[in-house]
């Protein structure tokens, strides 16, 4: 009682720090920087990140861009290049149409030079930044560009797809929570037995969100689907406190003004508060281990995205605890009046016959789900995930207006007029012989699928002296100890005809230069694709293990966190395997973010029926008696929470144009209803079929049990 009463006895002290609060809150939120760049997350000892490094230290080059431009003279696209130089953070460019001395002739230059040269319709020019691929200073430097470009002129690359995913975000990331707020707040009215009650939840709720978001600024930034998700994520995971705190409470409440203690209505409410502060505590503190464990598990992950997101999400649900037995409780003590007042019966019917029914046919629920899950398995193990930014932002780009999505139109551009689909840069050694540099260069262009390849060598052939080369020129492509070849590849990033030429053009470089490093958005996304794939795995069981621990020392039981994790397991693998089924495809960091999220989550809930059904079991009833108890108890919370989370991320999931975003929202709005159903149908049939199991290695059941005498042999004789 003690906790409970200190906060009773300071609830205005305690509403007052709240709020104040909010204003460090609100600066430290406006103050973290958004990381767009989903290849930054790339362990730092990778030969690409290291390459990049090598590019931004020597060169003073970070991203890099194609300028297409189409239907302009030469001397138009010479001024258009100047002036695109001029933009601050631009440190070179390149413009194949003015990089040789004009007395060179034309046919002296390498044919695959003169191919990019004289293509009739369009000119090619390429832009490199002295600052990052996601940094500030780029991004404003692409948006000054696109200020100089005419409507046939258009710039791809990275960095454009990052500005127009930052624009994006920027506008919808407010909306986003409004969606959810309104969403969660419809559903809380009609499911809880208040129609005020949702909006105190809400309140506090958001306290909560401000906090974690504002205590970001310790990690300085965090990636925009951290920023994007978050707040969504936290409202929908922590709702069940406030939920939980407010059941403790009118509970309470309602035994103390059924007593005849001779205490007014204010002393009996703030001692109904107080013991309900403290029952909840110790809840909530215990279930909210599994979900802080499922958020750590993505600390794991050697992509650094999911330490971000996992450690953000940790911190919120810590807020979301101390938030609902803080904050809630002052406000609904403010409240009472209103609170009573607007009082109605719950939707949520008794569950008593519902129960009885649910284990009087186990047998067949088990059947149901066993069948059920050898589909889901083999839809499990489809390969649907996708490593293509550009589905990424938007699986229907049709929809979208063309200002939304310039990178789009750029790189379409690029494939029509240069049948170019991507870009390497290979930082080889500077003393390479250019003799050596040439046959390497020419090896490489013979690659299917290679359309040029423009390096110092390769641009001046054998019939040039490299004095002939503009020093802007010799300048951008050679530094004191490495030179820098631009490879044009036509195929699409992270598909099996672009990783196969990576591969190639690795083993070419070798022959040559044994220290060079191939680098560019294709062979960092190859080995995004061989991360993310070990991480996948690695995470899946680390939060396993993670959650299997915590619930064996929370129910102190061998078998039973063997069911739970089994029938959340199977929750996650039928929600995955309906996108095999259907052929989604998945954004490559979905479905590790679904298997740890959904895990933490939900299993709440079948933490909540198997402890009731323990202490019912420990109290002396019989096996289905217990476990209709536990059922008939523990089903309305159940429906409540996994409603709340439903309606808090389904309309992000329909409002949403980027499609990482949606489909996240999308696919954990669907796990948390598939493992309430997996909890209310499954796990009670499991619980009736495992008993005997159970009662023999689970702490305190067995000599309670065998301390009753069985009723017409249904209790467990362990």
């Amino acid at each position: 009682m003690k906790f409970g009463n200190t906060v009773v006895k300071h609830r205005r002290i305690i509403l007052i720090a709240a709020l104040v609060l909010l204003i460090p809150s609100v600066l430290g939120v406006i103050a973290t920087r958004i990381n767009y760049d989903m290849l930054y997350y790339l362990p730092e000892d990778i030969e690409t990140v290291q390459g990049q490094n090598v590019l931004l230290d020597e060169f003073g080059k970070g991203g890099f861009s194609i300028v297409v431009v189409e239907d302009m003279k030469s001397d138009d696209v010479s001024r258009m290049s100047k002036r695109i130089e001029e933009v601050d953070h631009v440190d070179s460019v390149i413009d194949l149409e003015s990089i040789l001395d004009p007395s060179i002739p034309r046919s002296m230059l390498p044919d695959i030079v003169n191919d990019s040269i004289n293509n009739p319709d369009a000119s090619m020019i390429v832009v490199f930044f002295d600052s990052s691929t996601s940094s500030e200073e780029t991004l404003n430097a692409v948006s000054d560009i696109r200020e100089i470009l005419t409507k046939t002129s258009y710039i791809s690359g990275m960095s454009s797809l990052v500005l127009d995913l930052k624009n994006l975000c920027e506008r919808e990331e407010a909306k986003y929570v409004a969606v959810a707020v309104v969403m969660a707040l419809a559903a809380m009215m009609l499911l809880l037995d208040s129609f005020a009650i949702p909006f105190l939840f809400l309140i506090g709720i958001g306290m909560a969100i401000l906090y974690n978001m504002g205590t970001n600024i310790l990690f300085g930034e965090i990636s925009f689907i951290t920023m994007a998700i978050a707040a969504v994520l936290q409202l929908a995971v922590t709702m069940d406190y406030s939920i939980f705190l407010w059941h403790r409470y009118t509970e309470k409440l309602d035994e103390a003004e059924q007593g005849d203690s001779g205490e007014d209505g204010k002393e009996l409410e703030r001692r109904a508060m107080a013991e309900a502060i403290n029952d909840t505590l110790t809840s909530v503190a215990g279930s909210s281990i599994t979900t802080i464990a499922g958020f750590l598990a993505l600390c794991f992950m050697t992509y650094t995205m999911g330490r971000d997101l996992g450690l953000v999400m940790a911190k919120g649900v810590v807020f979301g605890v101390l938030a609902s037995v803080t904050v809630l409780p002052v406000m609904i003590l403010k409240f009472s009046v209103l609170l009573r007042k607007t009082r109605h019966r719950s939707l949520i019917p008794d569950m008593t016959g519902f129960a009885h029914i649910l284990t009087g046919r186990y047998w067949a629920y088990i059947l149901v789900f066993v069948i059920a899950l050898v589909p889901a398995v083999i839809f499990y193990n489809q390969k649907n995930v996708v490593y293509d930014f550009t589905k990424m932002f938007s699986s229907n780009a049709e929809s979208m207006a063309d200002e939304d999505k310039q990178f789009m139109i750029a790189n379409d551009k690029l494939r029509e007029d240069f049948d170019i689909g991507t870009s390497h840069i290979i930082i080889a050694d500077a003393d390479l012989p250019a003799k050596e540099g040439r046959a390497m260069c020419k090896e490489i262009e013979e690659l299917d699928g290679v359309k040029s390849v423009l390096g110092i060598d390769a641009l001046l052939g054998t019939a040039i002296p490299r004095n002939m080369l503009p020093d802007q020129v010799s300048e951008a492509l050679i530094g004191d100890q490495h030179q820098m070849i631009l490879v044009n590849c036509a195929y699409r990033v992270s598909t099996e005809e672009c990783n196969n030429q990576i591969d190639r053009i690795n083993e070419i470089m070798d022959k040559y230069d044994a220290s060079a490093a191939l680098i560019g958005e294709g062979p960092a996304t190859k080995d995004l694709i061989q991360i993310t794939g070990r991480d996948f795995t690695v995470v899946n069981w680390i939060s396993i293990g993670m959650v299997f621990v915590i619930i064996l020392l929370v129910l102190k039981s061998a078998s039973l966190p063997v069911i739970l994790v089994l029938a959340i397991e199977f929750a996650i693998i039928l929600n995955l395997g309906i996108c095999g089924y259907t052929g989604l495809e998945l954004p490559f960091i979905v479905p590790v973010l679904i298997s740890t999220i959904q895990l933490g989550s939900t299993v709440d809930y079948a933490i909540l029926l198997s402890t009731r059904y323990k202490q019912e079991r420990i109290g002396g009833k019989k096996k289905r008696d217990a476990i209709e108890e536990a059922a008939r108890t523990s089903i309305p919370s159940i429906i409540v929470s996994a409603l709340g989370f439903f309606t808090a991320t389904v309309g992000v999931a329909v409002y949403s144009d980027i499609a990482i975003i949606s489909t996240v929202c999308g696919l954990m709005a669907r796990g948390a209803v598939i493992s309430m159903f997996t909890v209310i149908f499954l796990l009670p049939s499991l619980l009736m079929a495992s008993d005997k199991l159970i009662c023999r290695t689970t702490a305190g059941m067995k000599e309670s049990v065998n301390g009753h005498s069985p009723v017409n042999g249904d209790a467990a004789t362990c």
